[in-house]
């Protein structure tokens, strides 16, 4: 994690193969690509033509390599880090080995993404206790109270508080500290689903001290489709996985000795791991990203976001506009709603006639740039916009 000020990122558009007319401010949605990424996974098909040799490490190999970058990006030890397919997955994870009792509740967010939610519903209806839900208390700029009413809605019978690191359809933050030590107070467990911000945002586990961290890989990381990652916590250390395959057993590197089965799962959070676990072609590909997102590293990453945006959202809010005080943005993602009697569909439209590519979640315009865009860009999103002030 960085401890001194870096050398302010330049514009990295070089390394991806973004069309050149178009105006991508969709990172939210799903990041492009670096070239390198791209070509880690060709390299893993072609390996795979013709496997001689292909000793039985290698199963194992990158594997490791993996666990010990993501480790290193969110500040954890590599054999806490689990390799996923989705965020749900690793949600349902959590869920599966956290303990609940009748006349408890789990804490979510109105409008939360869905991955962190519909397990959570599950759950509680099938034990008997309380989906509370911590609805939005009005349009921004409301954080503030939002995040207050977070930390109440968190009680003595509350089992699981279930948070997102920012609001996905509008980079609301969520203050993870303050919700962290209310859990730890009455002994609920802390589930954090960051698919919308680690690989932008730095996160510190060792500071805000999630009992479960999960994000995927597609987003903010710029990986591959499939892969996500997974932080488990103590509480977690003799869980039961989801699945049960021979690769997170104890053992699992003596390919002759799979026949004599064991009941014992390798150290740490392996047990958690897909199965089919070494992709020899995602997790090479997973690698390089988070070699490239540790060597731009998220503090400069999320500066070169907020210095894309920070212009745009003060010309935006003069207009009249509802956006979220930047003390409670993530400061990488902007959420943009319109003044009433605007039609969201023209909105789309125009959009789309300029080839400025961002989205529309609930009643917001989600903008999210990344290291690849320019000014250029935003000036082509608030060329349009401007059609409307």
């Amino acid at each position: 994690m960085s401890t001194v000020a870096a050398v302010a990122l330049a514009c990295q558009k070089s390394r991806f193969q973004l069309d050149e007319g178009a105006h991508f401010l969709n990172c939210a949605y799903l990041g492009p690509l670096p070239r390198s990424v791209a070509e880690a996974g060709v390299a893993g098909i072609r390996r795979k033509l013709s496997p001689t040799p292909f000793a039985s490490s290698e199963f194992f190999t990158d594997c490791d390599r993996a666990r010990d970058r993501f480790g290193r990006l969110v500040n954890a030890a590599p054999e806490r880090i689990a390799l996923l397919p989705s965020a749900s997955y690793g949600i349902a994870v959590a869920a599966r080995n956290l303990p609940l009792e009748p006349g408890q509740n789990i804490v979510v967010l109105g409008e939360q993404f869905p991955s962190n939610v519909y397990v959570w519903r599950r759950r509680a209806a099938a034990l008997g206790c309380e989906l509370r839900t911590v609805e939005r208390p009005g349009p921004p700029p409301s954080a503030a109270l939002w995040n207050e009413r977070v930390l109440e809605a968190i009680g003595p019978d509350t089992a699981v508080v279930a948070l997102p690191h920012c609001h996905w359809t509008d980079g609301t933050r969520i203050d993870l500290d303050a919700a962290g030590r209310r859990a730890r107070e009455v002994g609920a467990a802390l589930v954090i689903d960051a698919s919308q911000s680690v690989g932008a945002v730095p996160f510190d586990v060792r500071r805000i001290r999630p009992d479960a961290l999960i994000t995927v890989g597609y987003k903010w990381i710029m990986g591959p489709y499939s892969m996500s990652l997974g932080y488990f916590g103590p509480r977690f250390d003799d869980g039961i996985p989801l699945e049960e395959t021979w690769i997170s057993r104890r053992g699992a590197e003596d390919f002759q000795g799979l026949v004599d089965y064991t009941d014992e799962y390798r150290e740490g959070a392996a047990r958690y791991d897909v199965g089919q676990t070494s992709n020899f072609i995602l997790i090479p590909m997973l690698i390089e990203a988070l070699d490239l997102i540790l060597a731009w590293d998220p503090v400069r990453i999320l500066d070169y976001c907020k210095s894309l945006l920070a212009g745009l959202a003060e010309e935006l809010r003069g207009w009249g506009w509802a956006i979220e005080d930047d003390a409670w943005r993530a400061g990488h993602i902007l959420g943009v709603r319109l003044p009433a009697g605007f039609e969201l569909a023209e909105l789309e439209a125009r959009l789309t006639a300029a080839r400025v590519y961002a989205s529309l979640r609930g009643d917001a315009l989600r903008v999210s740039p990344n290291v690849y865009n320019e000014p250029r860009d935003i000036e082509a999103l608030r060329r349009v916009l401007a059609t409307f002030a």
